[in-house]
């Protein structure tokens, strides 16, 4: 059985348009049609087993950032299946699942309780999720007084000391140092060869040739191709690059 199976998955948003009057807001009611709708994702289908890397690659607007939260757990389709077949621990927007004023303890405990972990788990841990991060006396301070980079630190720390079966990041690693950003490519290298599963989003084509070995190509929500992370990559670098260069 695949852990990540998308079976014609489309996810759609409402566009706003203003004001509408009673008798069309009614009629769309009655006759359920729902005008204006955004295609993020549109008949998505793909699977991935334990142990691949996939990167979702493509333009800004995609689909990329949707097909992820889907794999999270944070959305729903509008139309076709979505399996998931183990756990999921998801770098998307920085910080998210963090609260400013509560202190990088009080975060690291909240966060790895919304990924599953018990207390006796995190406690065992704790100590192992802070030196990773080195953020040293900053744990006790607000997350509103950290940096960006600090922030990702502690989240990609906590990440990555739970012991998913599927890691989700997107894009978050372009604002650490280059120390740290060494650091969280070592992890993920060690994460791969343990049999975990990966996805990954970047604008770098370099490290994702390094950590992936597939690709899926989305562009307007659509699947382009899915296969080999040299051959997907040439074709979509192939597709933006000016006529004639």
């Amino acid at each position: 059985m695949a852990l990540i199976e998308f079976e014609n998955v489309s996810k759609t948003f409402k566009q706003g348009t203003g004001a509408k009057i009673l008798f069309r807001h009614m009629q769309e009611k009655v006759t359920r049609r729902e005008r204006n709708l955004f295609y993020a994702l549109r008949d998505v289908s793909f699977s991935l087993d334990h142990g691949e890397s996939l990167a979702i690659i493509g333009r800004n607007g995609a689909g990329k950032s949707t097909l992820l939260s889907l794999v999270a757990g944070l959305s729903r389709p509008n139309q076709g299946r979505v399996e998931i077949g183990g756990k999921v621990a998801a770098l998307l927007e920085l910080g998210s699942g963090f609260h400013g004023d509560l202190t990088g303890v009080e975060n690291l405990w909240l966060n790895a309780a919304l990924l599953g972990l018990t207390r006796k788990k995190t406690a065992q841990i704790f100590d192992s999720i802070i030196d990773f991060s080195g953020i040293g006396d900053f744990i006790f301070q607000p997350l509103r007084t950290y940096s960006t980079g600090m922030v990702m630190r502690l989240a990609f720390a906590v990440a990555v000391h739970v012991d998913p079966d599927i890691l989700i990041v997107d894009e978050v690693l372009a604002v650490g140092d280059a120390a740290f950003y060494s650091k969280c490519l070592d992890k993920i290298m060690e994460f791969r060869h343990s049999g975990k599963t990966l996805l990954f989003v970047s604008h770098s084509g370099a490290m994702l040739k390094m950590l992936c070995d597939r690709a899926l190509w989305l562009n307007q929500g659509k699947v382009m191709a899915d296969g080999s992370i040299s051959e997907v990559t040439a074709m979509y670098e192939a597709s933006v690059l000016p006529a004639g260069v």
